[in-house]
């Protein structure tokens, strides 16, 4: 093919894809306004062509357009309007596509399914959906969960900046330190110098003036003296000029530090900036769409621990439709600072002691006292709800996986406030306070400090456990400490017990022999793959830390052979069990029994299935540095060798 037809060939897909997303777009729009006429059938030709033109608009693909002016609703007292978040800016279109085209068309469809709803509800106030609008309130929460995430991410490269100018502010103060220490040094030498010549004798420091013509035996004594103090008077120069040059380097280094000083102030006052903001704009949520948001991205658990999960979302839910039906607005955290401050219609919150609690206020509804929380705490639980079933995996922040310390860290960033990884560093940073004061949203430490969650109320704390390998509902323990995060501690905090009876964030201790594979509650096949990690080949996926080892391990055995992991098979499903064993029943395991059930378990390829191969004895040699191990069954003289068989831990 020349040049030539390769270009209006490159030209003419072009020109399809165009016409696809096009196609897409158009499609996008009828259904709108299809849904539109449907749910507001007394609109007339004027707000269905504004509708339309703003659908248009939305759809555009380039180019810039100005933002839809919101015309002035009534809204009911104690309602916050919604705020849109910050645009996302289109990322550059590759130069060629895969895929086929319908996944654009469909892409597009489903994006204007989620998105229409709110855009006319800003283009035509009060419009709904035809089922009364949940969908509206659901694509809000969407919205505000996107927008607040995007945030969090522009808050971490913030942070990141002004982390990498305090390294290099102690660098230069490092720096400026061993200056002075280098000018102090040179001073000295020189004042002892100077105080050598003020003290000695004119004949010491000129020797020249001693020298008798009657005296020659005395000349070469002199000469020798005269040359001494020359070569003191060229050392006492040399220590005069360095100095001047420590001097110089001195104040060349204490300007660096001012400069670095004035960076990192400026770094510093734009993440605090940005924290502010993320407040602001939390305070502006509904608690309808937070109540909404708490529901949204949960990923199935297993059994009792799913309905306990669902139980918790449904309890937070009522408390926050409570408020919405009563027009109580949660007021921002720094409302709350003093029980003679709080906003109209809402009261100091009391304990059993008649003592004002921080942190916290009541207001009536109907008869009865209800616990209004900060604004910052709403949004904290209701973030942290909505990613009840997640997997564990450690030294993770989400937004897909977390540990103990990174779900908390990130709930609460979602809620405006920045604490460290660590539940030791967590515990340092809030005020804490009694087990029998605790309030919703407080971080509960269980004893020994190795694991951090957030409390619940009723004695729930949600966390991403290393026990169940999972974001889930447990128990508050005996024995727990805890702190309230929007509230400053009036002295540091005792430091926390370290070696509690777990491992870190809650880990089971290891017990010598071969321990149970079963995890999450789930049985053999039945594991979502939600609460799966994928491992990058085709749909295989392993438990998230058993994902974690294999993607290390293959990067050593990339760096050894130059490619990687060969594998065949890893998490097997009950359905896939049933289908080997009907195809294989000779050499599959019973259905419901198979190693792979449990996500623990790879069967791998690529020479290392070969007993005695270069690639098998490296696994037999590193493997176990990541984690995974072959069973003696497997082993070339076990019980059923399978050479390319390796299991996370021993299983079997």
């Amino acid at each position: 093919m020349s040049a030539r037809e390769a270009q209006a060939l490159r030209e003419a897909m072009a020109l399809r894809e165009a016409m696809a997303l096009r196609e897409a777009m158009a499609l996008r729009e009828a259904m709108a306004l299809r849904q539109l006429a449907a749910a507001r059938p007394d609109l007339t030709p004027a707000q269905l062509a504004a509708a339309r033109a703003a659908l248009a608009a939305q759809a555009s693909p380039r180019g810039t357009r100005p933002a839809a002016k919101r015309p002035a609703t009534q809204r009911p007292a104690g309602k916050r309007p919604t705020p849109k978040g910050p645009t996302r800016k289109r990322p550059a279109a590759p130069e060629e596509r895969t895929g086929s085209r319908w996944s654009t068309r469909l892409g597009v469809v489903a994006l204007g399914a989620l998105m229409v709803p709110a855009l006319v509800a800003v283009v035509l106030p009060g419009v709904t959906t035809p089922a009364g609008g949940p969908l509206d309130v659901t694509a809000l929460a969407l919205t505000a969960r996107s927008s607040m995430l995007e945030a969090a991410d522009g808050y971490r490269s913030l942070e990141q900046t002004a982390a990498q100018l305090r390294a290099e502010l102690q660098a230069a103060r490092d720096a400026e330190q061993a200056a002075r220490e280098a000018v102090d040094a040179d001073r000295r030498v020189v004042g002892s110098h100077a105080a050598d010549l003020y003290r000695a004798s004119p004949t010491a420091r000129y020797p020249g003036l001693a020298l008798d013509a009657g005296d020659a035996a005395a000349t070469s004594g002199v000469l020798h003296q005269q040359a001494a103090s020359e070569l003191g008077e060229r050392a006492l120069e040399t220590a005069v000029v360095r100095a001047e040059r420590t001097g110089a380097a001195l104040a060349a280094a204490e300007v660096r530090v001012e400069r670095a000083e004035a960076a990192v102030d400026a770094a510093e006052a734009e993440v605090a900036a940005a924290l502010g903001a993320m407040r602001d704009r939390v305070d502006e949520l509904s608690t309808e769409v937070t109540g909404r948001l708490a529901g949204l991205g949960t990923v199935p658990a297993a059994g009792q621990q799913q309905e306990r999960n669902q139980q918790a979302v449904a309890r937070w839910q009522t408390y926050l439709a409570q408020l919405t039906a009563a027009e109580v607005v949660p007021p921002p955290a720094a409302a709350l600072t003093g029980p003679g401050e709080l906003p109209a219609g809402l009261s100091p919150a009391l304990d059993a002691a008649g003592q004002p609690v921080p942190g916290v206020a009541w207001a009536i509804v109907g008869s009865s006292p209800v616990t209004v929380l900060p604004s910052e705490t709403v949004a904290a639980v209701s973030n942290a709800l909505s990613q009840l079933g997640r997997p564990f995996v450690p030294g993770t922040a989400g937004p897909e996986t977390y540990d103990c310390g990174g779900f908390t860290a990130a709930s609460w960033l979602l809620g405006g406030y920045a604490l460290p990884a660590t539940p030791q560093g967590q515990w340092a940073a809030a005020a804490a306070v009694p087990l029998d004061g605790l309030q919703v949203g407080d971080l509960v430490f269980a004893p020994g400090g190795e694991d951090v969650g957030i409390y619940l109320g009723d004695g729930d704390v949600v966390g991403a456990s290393a026990a169940t390998y999972q974001v889930g509902v447990r128990s508050l323990a005996a024995g727990s400490t805890a702190v309230r995060v929007p509230v400053l501690a009036a002295e540091p905090n005792a430091p926390l017990p370290g070696g509690g009876p777990t491992g870190p964030c809650g880990a089971p201790l290891p017990t010598p022999g071969v321990s149970s594979p079963q995890w999450g509650g789930w049985d053999n096949g039945e594991i979502p793959t939600s609460a799966l990690c994928q491992l990058g080949v085709y749909r295989h996926a392993l438990r998230c830390d058993a994902a974690a080892g294999y993607a290390q391990m293959s990067t050593a055995f990339r760096a050894q052979f130059g490619r990687d992991l060969c594998i065949t098979d890893s998490y097997r499903s009950l359905g896939s069990q049933m289908a080997a064993f009907r195809a294989k029943p000779a050499l599959a395991a019973v259905p419901g029994t198979s190693n792979h059930g449990w996500a623990l378990a790879v069967d791998l390829c690529g020479g290392i299935n070969i007993a005695g191969s270069t690639e098998w004895r490296w696994m037999t040699a590193n493997a176990g540095r990541f984690g995974f191990v072959q069973p003696d069954w497997a082993a070339p003289r076990g019980e059923k060798p399978e050479p390319w068989h390796w299991e996370y831990g021993y299983i079997s």
